[in-house]
Protein backbone atom coordinates (compact mmCIF):
# COMPACT_ATOMS: atom_id res chain seq x y z
CA UNK A 1 0.00 0.00 0.00
CA UNK A 2 1.02 3.79 -0.22
CA UNK A 3 1.82 5.91 2.09
CA UNK A 4 -1.55 7.70 3.74
CA UNK A 5 -1.62 10.90 5.07
CA UNK A 6 -3.50 11.51 8.08
CA UNK A 7 -6.26 13.80 8.08
CA UNK A 8 -5.81 13.97 12.23
CA UNK A 9 -2.59 13.51 13.92
CA UNK A 10 -1.46 10.72 16.75
CA UNK A 11 2.05 9.47 17.92
CA UNK A 12 2.23 6.01 19.65
CA UNK A 13 5.01 4.40 22.16
CA UNK A 14 5.54 0.82 21.45
CA UNK A 15 6.98 -1.26 24.35
CA UNK A 16 9.50 -3.56 22.95
CA UNK A 17 11.76 -3.63 20.30
CA UNK A 18 10.88 -7.28 19.17
CA UNK A 19 9.29 -8.86 16.51
CA UNK A 20 5.82 -7.59 17.12
CA UNK A 21 6.83 -4.13 18.42
CA UNK A 22 9.09 -3.09 15.12
CA UNK A 23 6.61 -4.64 12.82
CA UNK A 24 3.59 -2.70 14.02
CA UNK A 25 5.95 0.37 14.26
CA UNK A 26 7.12 0.00 10.53
CA UNK A 27 3.22 -0.42 8.97
CA UNK A 28 2.15 3.08 11.21
CA UNK A 29 5.02 4.36 9.58
CA UNK A 30 4.06 3.44 6.37
CA UNK A 31 0.56 4.51 7.33
CA UNK A 32 2.04 8.39 8.37
CA UNK A 33 1.53 7.64 12.10
CA UNK A 34 4.74 8.98 14.29
CA UNK A 35 5.65 5.41 16.33
CA UNK A 36 8.48 5.35 18.59
CA UNK A 37 10.10 2.35 20.58
CA UNK A 38 11.27 1.84 23.48
CA UNK A 39 13.46 -0.95 24.56
CA UNK A 40 14.76 -2.32 27.48
CA UNK A 41 17.77 -3.41 26.68
CA UNK A 42 20.64 -1.29 26.33
CA UNK A 43 21.60 -2.60 23.31
CA UNK A 44 19.51 -4.29 20.48
CA UNK A 45 21.03 -7.12 19.79
CA UNK A 46 20.54 -10.43 17.42
CA UNK A 47 19.67 -13.11 20.55
CA UNK A 48 17.54 -16.15 19.97
CA UNK A 49 17.23 -19.38 17.86
CA UNK A 50 15.80 -20.09 14.87
CA UNK A 51 11.91 -19.36 13.91
CA UNK A 52 9.63 -19.90 10.86
CA UNK A 53 7.49 -17.02 9.22
CA UNK A 54 4.63 -18.62 7.69
CA UNK A 55 2.77 -17.36 4.28
CA UNK A 56 -0.05 -15.24 6.40
CA UNK A 57 2.84 -13.54 8.11
CA UNK A 58 5.05 -13.35 5.52
CA UNK A 59 2.82 -11.65 3.28
CA UNK A 60 2.57 -8.81 5.09
CA UNK A 61 6.32 -8.59 5.70
CA UNK A 62 6.63 -8.62 2.13
CA UNK A 63 3.91 -5.68 1.73
CA UNK A 64 6.56 -3.86 3.96
CA UNK A 65 9.11 -4.10 1.17
CA UNK A 66 11.18 -6.38 3.13
CA UNK A 67 11.23 -9.27 0.94
CA UNK A 68 14.71 -8.70 -0.68
CA UNK A 69 16.66 -8.27 2.88
CA UNK A 70 14.53 -11.16 4.53
CA UNK A 71 15.09 -13.40 1.23
CA UNK A 72 19.04 -12.62 1.87
CA UNK A 73 19.43 -13.83 5.02
CA UNK A 74 16.65 -16.16 5.48
CA UNK A 75 15.94 -19.85 4.09
CA UNK A 76 12.98 -20.27 1.84
CA UNK A 77 11.42 -23.31 3.57
CA UNK A 78 9.68 -25.98 0.71
CA UNK A 79 8.59 -29.18 2.29
CA UNK A 80 7.27 -29.92 6.01
CA UNK A 81 8.36 -33.70 6.77
CA UNK A 82 7.06 -35.92 9.33
CA UNK A 83 8.71 -38.76 10.97
CA UNK A 84 8.26 -41.87 13.81
CA UNK A 85 11.37 -41.95 16.23
CA UNK A 86 12.76 -44.96 14.28
CA UNK A 87 13.15 -42.72 11.17
CA UNK A 88 10.41 -43.76 9.34
CA UNK A 89 8.27 -41.18 6.69
CA UNK A 90 4.79 -40.74 7.76
CA UNK A 91 3.85 -36.94 6.17
CA UNK A 92 5.56 -34.80 3.51
CA UNK A 93 3.40 -31.56 2.19
CA UNK A 94 5.21 -28.84 0.61
CA UNK A 95 5.49 -25.59 1.87
CA UNK A 96 5.55 -21.72 1.19
CA UNK A 97 5.54 -21.13 -2.55
CA UNK A 98 5.92 -24.06 -3.48
CA UNK A 99 2.67 -25.14 -1.62
CA UNK A 100 1.08 -22.43 -4.00
CA UNK A 101 1.04 -19.20 -1.69
CA UNK A 102 1.85 -16.48 -3.03
CA UNK A 103 4.40 -15.04 -0.51
CA UNK A 104 7.27 -17.66 0.92
CA UNK A 105 7.94 -19.63 4.15
CA UNK A 106 10.95 -18.44 6.50
CA UNK A 107 13.04 -20.46 8.33
CA UNK A 108 14.71 -17.86 9.85
CA UNK A 109 17.09 -16.76 12.87
CA UNK A 110 15.18 -14.48 15.12
CA UNK A 111 18.27 -11.98 15.18
CA UNK A 112 18.35 -11.98 11.83
CA UNK A 113 14.43 -11.26 11.42
CA UNK A 114 14.35 -8.86 13.97
CA UNK A 115 17.47 -7.09 12.44
CA UNK A 116 15.69 -6.54 9.18
CA UNK A 117 12.76 -4.97 10.44
CA UNK A 118 14.95 -2.85 13.07
CA UNK A 119 16.91 -1.12 10.42
CA UNK A 120 14.39 -0.86 7.88
CA UNK A 121 12.74 1.40 10.57
CA UNK A 122 15.19 3.29 11.39
CA UNK A 123 15.83 3.90 7.86
CA UNK A 124 12.42 4.94 7.14
CA UNK A 125 11.90 6.52 10.48
CA UNK A 126 15.51 7.84 11.87
CA UNK A 127 17.78 6.48 15.06
CA UNK A 128 15.76 9.14 17.11
CA UNK A 129 12.43 6.70 16.76
CA UNK A 130 14.40 3.58 18.55
CA UNK A 131 15.13 4.59 22.52
CA UNK A 132 17.19 1.55 24.21
CA UNK A 133 17.73 1.35 27.50
CA UNK A 134 14.11 2.25 28.62
CA UNK A 135 12.36 -0.75 30.73
CA UNK A 136 8.69 0.14 31.12
CA UNK A 137 7.59 -0.41 34.22
CA UNK A 138 3.55 0.83 33.71
CA UNK A 139 1.70 3.82 32.79
CA UNK A 140 -1.34 5.42 33.66
CA UNK A 141 -3.61 7.83 31.40
CA UNK A 142 -6.03 9.90 31.05
CA UNK A 143 -8.70 11.91 28.56
CA UNK A 144 -5.91 13.50 27.23
CA UNK A 145 -3.10 10.69 26.66
CA UNK A 146 -1.34 8.49 28.26
CA UNK A 147 2.20 8.78 30.49
CA UNK A 148 4.63 5.80 30.61
CA UNK A 149 7.01 5.12 33.70
CA UNK A 150 10.82 3.91 33.04
CA UNK A 151 13.76 2.42 34.73
CA UNK A 152 17.39 2.41 33.19
CA UNK A 153 18.82 -0.89 33.00
CA UNK A 154 19.73 -1.12 36.44
CA UNK A 155 15.90 -0.55 37.45
CA UNK A 156 16.85 3.09 38.79
CA UNK A 157 14.33 5.12 37.97
CA UNK A 158 16.17 7.58 36.30
CA UNK A 159 14.20 7.90 33.34
CA UNK A 160 11.24 10.88 32.62
CA UNK A 161 8.00 9.62 32.04
CA UNK A 162 7.29 10.05 28.15
CA UNK A 163 3.80 11.01 26.81
CA UNK A 164 1.49 9.15 24.38
CA UNK A 165 -1.80 9.09 22.53
CA UNK A 166 -1.22 5.55 22.24
CA UNK A 167 0.51 2.75 23.98
CA UNK A 168 0.81 -0.55 22.87
CA UNK A 169 2.81 -3.30 25.32
CA UNK A 170 4.69 -5.60 22.84
CA UNK A 171 7.13 -6.26 26.24
CA UNK A 172 6.84 -10.06 25.34
CA UNK A 173 6.79 -12.70 28.34
CA UNK A 174 6.93 -10.83 30.97
CA UNK A 175 5.28 -7.47 29.72
CA UNK A 176 4.94 -4.89 32.63
CA UNK A 177 1.79 -3.71 31.17
CA UNK A 178 -0.33 -7.17 30.94
CA UNK A 179 0.86 -7.70 34.73
CA UNK A 180 -0.49 -4.05 35.75
CA UNK A 181 -3.67 -4.75 33.49
CA UNK A 182 -3.75 -8.32 35.25
CA UNK A 183 -2.37 -8.49 38.84
CA UNK A 184 -4.02 -11.85 39.46
CA UNK A 185 -3.38 -13.89 36.29
CA UNK A 186 -1.45 -16.18 38.05
CA UNK A 187 1.62 -18.33 36.88
CA UNK A 188 2.00 -19.93 33.62
CA UNK A 189 0.24 -22.77 32.46
CA UNK A 190 2.74 -25.99 32.37
CA UNK A 191 2.30 -28.13 29.20
CA UNK A 192 4.26 -31.12 31.13
CA UNK A 193 6.99 -30.83 27.80
CA UNK A 194 10.53 -29.13 28.74
CA UNK A 195 12.48 -28.35 25.54
CA UNK A 196 16.47 -27.81 24.49
CA UNK A 197 16.95 -25.79 21.64
CA UNK A 198 20.45 -25.54 19.78
CA UNK A 199 21.99 -24.45 16.25
CA UNK A 200 24.49 -26.42 14.43
CA UNK A 201 26.70 -26.19 11.51
CA UNK A 202 25.57 -28.81 9.74
CA UNK A 203 25.36 -30.37 5.54
CA UNK A 204 22.11 -29.50 4.15
CA UNK A 205 19.51 -32.33 5.10
CA UNK A 206 17.15 -33.83 3.29
CA UNK A 207 17.39 -31.08 0.19
CA UNK A 208 18.57 -28.33 2.69
CA UNK A 209 14.55 -26.37 2.84
CA UNK A 210 12.83 -29.15 4.63
CA UNK A 211 11.23 -28.70 7.98
CA UNK A 212 11.58 -32.04 10.00
CA UNK A 213 9.02 -32.96 12.89
CA UNK A 214 10.46 -36.51 14.38
CA UNK A 215 9.19 -38.42 17.28
CA UNK A 216 6.86 -37.73 20.20
CA UNK A 217 7.11 -35.92 23.70
CA UNK A 218 6.95 -39.38 25.90
CA UNK A 219 10.14 -40.62 24.35
CA UNK A 220 11.44 -37.43 22.85
CA UNK A 221 10.96 -35.44 19.57
CA UNK A 222 12.55 -33.54 17.19
CA UNK A 223 12.12 -30.36 15.51
CA UNK A 224 14.34 -29.73 12.67
CA UNK A 225 15.11 -26.91 10.00
CA UNK A 226 17.87 -24.87 8.24
CA UNK A 227 17.94 -21.20 9.48
CA UNK A 228 21.04 -19.68 7.30
CA UNK A 229 22.49 -21.13 3.52
CA UNK A 230 26.09 -21.27 2.46
CA UNK A 231 27.95 -20.17 5.82
CA UNK A 232 31.02 -21.52 4.79
CA UNK A 233 32.88 -22.75 1.65
CA UNK A 234 31.97 -26.67 2.91
CA UNK A 235 27.97 -25.15 1.77
CA UNK A 236 26.94 -26.33 5.43
CA UNK A 237 23.83 -24.46 6.69
CA UNK A 238 23.21 -23.34 10.12
CA UNK A 239 20.25 -25.88 11.44
CA UNK A 240 18.02 -25.32 14.24
CA UNK A 241 16.76 -27.93 16.04
CA UNK A 242 14.61 -28.32 19.37
CA UNK A 243 14.25 -31.16 21.71
CA UNK A 244 10.95 -31.45 23.50
CA UNK A 245 10.08 -34.15 26.03
CA UNK A 246 7.74 -34.94 28.78
CA UNK A 247 8.80 -33.79 32.17
CA UNK A 248 7.07 -33.34 35.30
CA UNK A 249 9.52 -30.26 36.13
CA UNK A 250 10.90 -26.81 34.57
CA UNK A 251 12.08 -23.83 35.31
CA UNK A 252 11.10 -20.40 35.22
CA UNK A 253 10.53 -19.34 31.41
CA UNK A 254 13.43 -17.29 30.06
CA UNK A 255 14.47 -17.75 26.27
CA UNK A 256 18.27 -17.29 26.92
CA UNK A 257 18.86 -19.86 29.65
CA UNK A 258 21.61 -22.23 28.95
CA UNK A 259 20.31 -26.39 28.80
CA UNK A 260 22.81 -29.12 29.68
CA UNK A 261 23.16 -32.20 27.39
CA UNK A 262 23.21 -34.67 29.45
CA UNK A 263 19.72 -33.42 30.77
CA UNK A 264 18.60 -35.13 27.30
CA UNK A 265 20.88 -36.40 25.01
CA UNK A 266 19.99 -39.68 26.28
CA UNK A 267 16.73 -39.61 24.42
CA UNK A 268 18.08 -39.77 21.60
CA UNK A 269 21.58 -41.37 21.51
CA UNK A 270 19.65 -43.97 18.92
CA UNK A 271 18.86 -41.73 16.70
CA UNK A 272 21.31 -42.91 13.66
CA UNK A 273 19.01 -42.31 10.88
CA UNK A 274 20.12 -42.44 6.83
CA UNK A 275 19.11 -38.77 6.59
CA UNK A 276 20.40 -37.20 9.45
CA UNK A 277 22.40 -38.69 12.72
CA UNK A 278 20.95 -36.78 15.52
CA UNK A 279 23.17 -37.33 18.90
CA UNK A 280 26.06 -35.84 16.33
CA UNK A 281 24.32 -33.06 15.54
CA UNK A 282 23.28 -32.23 18.81
CA UNK A 283 26.68 -32.30 20.31
CA UNK A 284 27.91 -30.05 17.54
CA UNK A 285 25.95 -27.29 18.86
CA UNK A 286 27.07 -23.57 19.27
CA UNK A 287 25.27 -23.70 21.96
CA UNK A 288 21.57 -24.88 24.01
CA UNK A 289 19.28 -23.02 25.53
CA UNK A 290 16.39 -24.57 27.73
CA UNK A 291 12.65 -23.83 28.03
CA UNK A 292 9.68 -25.17 29.24
CA UNK A 293 6.58 -24.92 26.75
CA UNK A 294 4.80 -22.88 28.43
CA UNK A 295 1.53 -20.45 27.81
CA UNK A 296 -1.22 -18.26 29.74
CA UNK A 297 -4.88 -18.76 29.61
CA UNK A 298 -5.96 -16.73 26.70
CA UNK A 299 -7.32 -13.13 28.81
CA UNK A 300 -10.63 -11.61 28.63
CA UNK A 301 -9.62 -8.47 27.71
CA UNK A 302 -6.32 -6.75 26.14
CA UNK A 303 -7.50 -3.13 26.21
CA UNK A 304 -8.12 -0.12 28.44
CA UNK A 305 -8.93 3.07 26.75
CA UNK A 306 -5.82 3.97 25.16
CA UNK A 307 -3.26 1.22 26.09
CA UNK A 308 -3.10 -2.15 24.75
CA UNK A 309 -1.52 -5.62 24.21
CA UNK A 310 0.08 -7.30 21.01
CA UNK A 311 2.21 -10.54 20.34
CA UNK A 312 3.68 -12.90 23.31
CA UNK A 313 2.48 -9.79 25.62
CA UNK A 314 -1.49 -10.34 24.86
CA UNK A 315 -1.26 -13.87 24.29
CA UNK A 316 2.02 -16.39 24.61
CA UNK A 317 1.72 -19.69 23.28
CA UNK A 318 2.83 -22.93 23.64
CA UNK A 319 5.53 -23.14 20.85
CA UNK A 320 3.96 -25.75 18.44
CA UNK A 321 2.49 -24.14 15.45
CA UNK A 322 5.34 -21.65 14.01
CA UNK A 323 3.14 -19.23 14.43
CA UNK A 324 4.09 -17.34 17.53
CA UNK A 325 5.84 -14.53 15.26
CA UNK A 326 3.48 -14.23 12.53
CA UNK A 327 0.54 -13.83 15.13
CA UNK A 328 2.23 -11.04 16.79
CA UNK A 329 2.88 -9.69 12.74
CA UNK A 330 -1.11 -10.11 12.12
CA UNK A 331 -1.95 -8.10 15.47
CA UNK A 332 0.43 -5.66 13.92
CA UNK A 333 -1.38 -5.19 10.68
CA UNK A 334 -4.67 -5.40 11.97
CA UNK A 335 -4.04 -2.59 14.87
CA UNK A 336 -2.22 -0.29 12.02
CA UNK A 337 -5.14 -0.74 10.08
CA UNK A 338 -7.97 0.24 13.06
CA UNK A 339 -5.37 3.56 13.78
CA UNK A 340 -5.02 4.77 10.54
CA UNK A 341 -8.94 4.33 9.89
CA UNK A 342 -10.33 6.41 12.93
CA UNK A 343 -9.54 9.39 14.66
CA UNK A 344 -10.99 7.70 17.80
CA UNK A 345 -8.05 5.88 19.52
CA UNK A 346 -10.38 4.25 22.39
CA UNK A 347 -12.64 2.86 19.00
CA UNK A 348 -9.85 1.61 17.12
CA UNK A 349 -8.51 -0.05 19.92
CA UNK A 350 -11.44 -1.98 20.86
CA UNK A 351 -11.91 -2.66 17.43
CA UNK A 352 -8.44 -4.17 17.18
CA UNK A 353 -9.24 -6.29 20.07
CA UNK A 354 -12.46 -7.45 18.93
CA UNK A 355 -10.83 -8.89 15.59
CA UNK A 356 -7.56 -10.07 17.21
CA UNK A 357 -8.66 -11.36 20.35
CA UNK A 358 -11.13 -14.39 19.39
CA UNK A 359 -8.43 -15.30 16.72
CA UNK A 360 -5.90 -15.51 18.82
CA UNK A 361 -7.43 -17.56 21.14
CA UNK A 362 -8.40 -20.04 19.11
CA UNK A 363 -4.69 -20.64 18.09
CA UNK A 364 -3.67 -20.84 21.39
CA UNK A 365 -5.94 -23.48 22.84
CA UNK A 366 -5.28 -25.40 19.06
CA UNK A 367 -1.45 -25.29 20.02
CA UNK A 368 -2.62 -27.27 23.37
CA UNK A 369 -4.30 -29.85 21.70
CA UNK A 370 -3.67 -29.82 17.73
CA UNK A 371 -0.87 -28.18 16.26
CA UNK A 372 0.96 -30.09 13.13
CA UNK A 373 2.97 -32.34 15.35
CA UNK A 374 -0.36 -34.00 16.14
CA UNK A 375 -0.22 -35.53 13.01
CA UNK A 376 2.70 -37.94 14.63
CA UNK A 377 0.52 -38.08 18.07
CA UNK A 378 -2.20 -39.80 16.08
CA UNK A 379 0.42 -42.01 14.19
CA UNK A 380 1.99 -43.30 17.75
CA UNK A 381 -1.14 -44.31 19.46
CA UNK A 382 -2.44 -46.34 16.73
CA UNK A 383 0.89 -48.26 15.98
CA UNK A 384 1.65 -49.13 19.61
CA UNK A 385 4.76 -46.53 18.76
CA UNK A 386 6.34 -49.13 17.02
CA UNK A 387 7.72 -49.23 13.22
CA UNK A 388 5.28 -49.76 10.90
CA UNK A 389 5.73 -51.49 7.23
CA UNK A 390 2.86 -49.34 5.31
CA UNK A 391 2.40 -46.01 7.20
CA UNK A 392 -1.27 -46.57 4.70
CA UNK A 393 -1.31 -49.47 7.05
CA UNK A 394 -2.24 -47.04 10.02
CA UNK A 395 -3.45 -43.81 8.47
CA UNK A 396 -4.17 -42.94 4.94
CA UNK A 397 -2.83 -39.52 3.44
CA UNK A 398 -6.35 -37.99 2.99
CA UNK A 399 -6.77 -38.00 6.71
CA UNK A 400 -3.14 -36.93 7.36
CA UNK A 401 -3.98 -34.01 5.02
CA UNK A 402 -7.42 -32.85 6.80
CA UNK A 403 -5.20 -33.13 10.22
CA UNK A 404 -3.01 -30.17 8.32
CA UNK A 405 -5.55 -28.31 6.99
CA UNK A 406 -7.62 -27.87 10.43
CA UNK A 407 -4.66 -26.46 11.68
CA UNK A 408 -4.26 -23.49 9.11
CA UNK A 409 -7.55 -22.50 9.07
CA UNK A 410 -7.56 -22.05 12.57
CA UNK A 411 -4.09 -20.04 12.38
CA UNK A 412 -5.61 -18.12 9.29
CA UNK A 413 -3.17 -19.29 6.82
CA UNK A 414 -5.04 -21.90 4.18
CA UNK A 415 -5.58 -20.44 1.24
CA UNK A 416 -8.63 -19.81 0.95
CA UNK A 417 -8.71 -17.31 3.84
CA UNK A 418 -5.23 -15.67 2.51
CA UNK A 419 -7.69 -15.12 -1.08
CA UNK A 420 -9.80 -13.32 1.10
CA UNK A 421 -7.65 -11.24 3.01
CA UNK A 422 -5.16 -8.40 0.99
CA UNK A 423 -1.88 -7.98 2.27
CA UNK A 424 -1.21 -4.60 3.58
Amino acid sequence: MARSTLAFAMDVAIVGAGIGGLTLALMLERRGIVARVYESSAEIRPLGVGINVLPHASRELGALGLEPALTRHAVLTQQAAFFNRYGQLIYTEPLGRAAGYDAPQYSIHRGDLQRVLLDAFIDRAGAEAVLAGWRCTGCTQDDAGAMLAFDDPQGRRAREPRHADVVVACDGLHSAIRRQFHPHEGAPRYSGVNMWRGTTRWMPILGGATMIRAGWFTQGKMVVYPIRSAIDAQGRQLVNWVAEIETPQHRQRDWNRPGRLEDFIGAFESWTFDWLDVPAMIRAADSILEFPMVDQDPLPWWTQGRVTLLGDAAHPMVPRGSNGAGQAILDARCLADRLAASGDVRAALAAYEAERLPATTQVVLENRKNPPDAIIREVVERSGDRPFARIEDVISRAELERMSERYKRVAGFDRASLAERPAG
